[in-house]
């Protein structure tokens, strides 16, 4: 085939070459339930599916272990249990047999029943299990289907990732080994597929739009993040010239190591610390050797999305644990829960938002949900006694919430020595500055707060009114508009004079 160029946004540097790994979620479309003429038919493929299903997870299972450690094999554990479960299986059917339905209305009937009915119990613990139910009932039903070709979990060897989109409960999923980069058909600079790449180093090009529609699964790409292109069915000729390019990019990374161990320094003298931002903390392994002072954001939400059940205060503590031991002496900051917006659990069932970035989420959530918010801090408080960590609440904007959190941050402290529980002595606590009120208000925060932090993702979005994930108002997303400077000098300011520090996280930074 002939060669082809492809343009799109590079979010995310560097040149990779490999095979297209075209990623398509299955989703059932409810107007595709239909009778049956024949149930015992129907009755074996339903069998037939749920056996595949079971071997399918039993080597999912073994790799999990090996891969991403028992925890996560103890999920798909869960799956085999509600496919033995008497209460899920039989009732599919029942529904084949004397509702004559064929095999896929039947499991799909089945499991919105049953995700309901856990979704309705007033015990958290039970409702999360809706969403197992629904993981379930999805494996059974590309079974039936045989859409069995493009699923995140799938991936065994270096492949180049083709998708309309990734969520973050997308790349969760991912096992990094054997991603070489993304491409999508939307997305910027600032969406959290961006952010993910950045962070993990993976080239990525967003915002391909239709393109993406002309590459095939397992086609030969060229993808280069600098640029934004990417090339399918690229010439010899064309590969060792990214070839070259490839092995250029190693020299210049090998050549920079050497200033890792050197402090960030501006040409006219002033000092500027550079840390790192996580999201799980095996991404914290190696970070002193690299040059990182310390985690300047802990992204705990990728904690909860990597489940699919609330991960309670003994799995939490471990990971921030790990992650404070990893960074041997150096500053964590732990930013709590921010979920919301574009970043969904559906163990939560939060409510559709017609606007969800100026809804229920981060600490609005948290301090609406306090079970669920207690459990975290009582997990990062402990994780304190391991080495430094500073505590950060997100999307605060008024003074009311900040005071809110911070008592119950006190409580659970106290709590927590009461118990004769170890816990940090020099623990911060500190907000995200993202929203304008809080910038503009940030003389009366810092009197009270020990530090902050400008999201500057964030904080541009809701400055400008411009929607960071819209690429047909990019051109009026801008870093540098008047009115983003002059609040980061307001902040900048008003820590200078209360003797407190700032951060700066985001693309910005």
């Amino acid at each position: 085939m002939a060669e082809l160029l492809l343009q799109g946004l590079g979010v995310s540097k560097g040149v990779r070459i490999g095979e297209a790994f075209v990623y398509k979620p299955f989703r059932f479309d409810e107007s595709a339930e239909r009778s049956t003429d024949d149930p015992n038919s129907e009755l074996n493929r339903l069998q037939t599916a749920k056996a595949s299903c079971i071997e399918e997870l039993n080597h999912l299972i073994e790799r999990a272990k090996e891969t991403l450690g028992e925890e996560k094999a103890g999920i798909l554990k869960g799956q085999v249990g509600f496919l033995n479960d008497p209460a899920f299986y039989p009732p599919m059917e029942k529904l084949i047999r004397d509702g004559r339905w064929n095999a896929e209305t039947a499991v799909h009937r089945t499991v919105k029943q049953v995700s309901g009915i856990f979704e309705a119990m007033a015990n958290a613990y039970m409702q999360e299990r809706a969403a197992d139910v629904r993981d379930v009932g999805n494996r059974l039903l590309r079974h039936l289907s045989g859409n069995n070709g493009s699923r995140l979990e799938d991936i065994d060897k270096p492949v180049i990732i083709v998708a309309d989109d990734l969520s973050p409960s997308d790349t969760v999923q991912l096992d990094k080994r054997f991603v070489l980069g993304f491409i999508t058909r939307v997305g910027g600079k600032t969406s959290h597929t961006a952010i993910l790449a950045n962070s993990l180093g993976i080239a990525a090009v967003l915002g391909l739009g239709d393109a993406v529609e002309t590459i095939g699964h397992g086609d030969r790409l060229v993808l280069d993040g600098s640029t934004g292109a990417c090339i399918l069915h690229p010439e010899s000729v064309t590969i060792e010239r990214y070839e070259r390019q490839q092995q250029k990019e190693e020299e210049e990374t090998l050549a920079l190591q050497q200033y890792a161990d050197k402090p960030a320094v501006t040409k006219d003298g002033f000092r500027i610390e550079v840390a790192a931002n996580i999201g799980t903390p095996e991404e914290a392994e190696g970070l002193p050797a690299k040059g990182a002072e310390g985690v300047g954001l802990y992204r705990t939400e990728f904690l909860y999305m990597s489940r699919n059940e609330m991960p309670d205060e003994n799995t939490q503590y471990d990971a921030y644990k790990a992650a404070v031991l990893a960074m041997e002496g150096r500053p964590v900051v732990i930013r709590t829960l921010d979920i919301g917006g574009d970043k969904e659990l559906p163990y939560l069932s939060l409510p559709h938002e017609l606007n969800p970035f100026l809804g229920y989420r981060a600490v609005r959530l948290c301090l609406d949900r306090k079970d669920l918010f207690v459990t975290q801090l009582r997990a990062i408080v402990r994780a304190s006694a391991h080495g430094p960590v500073h505590i950060m609440f997100p999307m605060i904007s008024g003074m009311g919430e900040w005071r809110e959190a911070k008592a119950l941050y006190d409580e659970v402290r106290a709590q927590l020595m009461s118990e004769g529980a170890a816990v940090g002595q020099s623990t911060q606590v500190g907000i995200m500055i993202e929203i304008p009120s809080a910038a503009l208000m940030a003389d009366r925060f810092a009197r009270e707060v020990d530090f902050f932090s400008i999201g500057t993702n964030d904080l541009v979005q809701y400055t400008v009114a411009v929607d960071r994930m819209n690429e047909k108002v990019s051109y009026l997303y801008d870093y540098f508009h008047p009115a983003v400077l002059r609040l980061i000098k307001n902040v900048i300011d008003a820590s200078v004079k209360h003797g407190k520090w700032t951060g700066m996280c985001g693309s910005m930074a």
